[in-house]
């Protein structure tokens, strides 16, 4: 069984102190979290069996919760096993792009990831284009987030009908949407049927919490569209693979859904 996960991140000792994560750390009952070791991040990975983690930087408004060096230095020392997605300061869009364009082309990070509720700004916002008119040059996806916030943060920014419109502003743009996009899944689930290319990863969820309708599109005509994914570190990836036979997936949309769909969208 072959497996990339799309959706995680190795934490700092910054991130994981940010106030707004306390909230998804007491739910998750790992309230005391304060730092974890990139080795035990990998071990965690291989044990599983994921052959690949798309490990991203974070910044916002306060900075780099996780640096691009920082997710670059793990790559460095797991390069079998971490793929870099870099991450930048939206409100200096030409900075951005050259840092977008940097971490891509001189150290293969293979996509662009930001966080909407970290900005309270959703992905139509004039402040994001450069940075989408970059992905398509440099054939890398955009990665958002859909659906309500873990964190007490506001949701506005994760609604699907914000990435209806920028996929009919780009549409030679990859747009991979994690978290599945609960309670609005229904309609991400439309958007990623109307656009081909627009994408879902079920990261932040375990299979027994998928929605039915999610599983119903997996099966179907959704099974080029949706990626697995766990947001390590709050959910183990042991614990997703371990609930995947309540999916009921044959053979072919298993080995889609875990991995031929990520190989081919983020080009590994």
């Amino acid at each position: 069984m072959h497996v990339i996960d799309v959706w995680a991140q190795h934490p700092t000792e910054y991130f994981l102190s940010q106030p707004y994560f306390d909230s998804l750390k007491k739910w998750i009952g790992k309230d005391n979290i304060k730092s974890i070791p990139l080795e035990f991040t990998a071990q965690l990975m291989k044990a599983a069996g994921v052959e690949k983690a798309m490990i991203a930087a974070w910044y916002a408004p306060e900075g780099a919760l996780i640096s691009n060096n920082e997710v670059l230095d793990a790559v460095n020392k797991f390069p079998d096993l971490f793929v870099g997605m870099v991450s930048a300061d939206i409100r200096n869009p030409v900075e951005a792009v050259r840092t977008v364009r940097k971490y891509v082309k001189e150290h293969d990070f293979k996509a662009l990831r930001i966080v909407q509720w970290l900005w309270e700004k959703p992905c139509t916002d004039p402040l994001y284009y450069p940075l989408l008119a970059e992905c398509v040059e440099l054939n890398i996806p955009i990665c958002l987030q859909v659906g309500h916030t873990g964190p007490l943060k506001s949701s506005e920014s994760g609604r699907p009908c914000h990435i209806e419109r920028i996929a009919l502003d780009f549409p030679d743009l990859k747009i991979v949407c994690g978290h599945i996009g609960y309670p609005w899944h229904v309609e991400m689930i439309a958007c990623a049927t109307k656009f081909p290319n627009v994408f879902i990863d079920t990261s932040a969820y375990k299979p027994n919490r998928y929605p039915q309708e999610l599983v119903e599109y997996i099966k179907t005509n959704g099974k080029y569209k949706v990626m697995f994914g766990t947001n390590f570190p709050m959910i183990m990836p042991g614990d997703c693979l371990q609930q995947l036979p309540e999916l009921e997936l044959n053979e072919e949309r298993q080995s889609l859904f875990l991995y031929e769909n990520a190989k081919r969208v983020f080009n590994l």
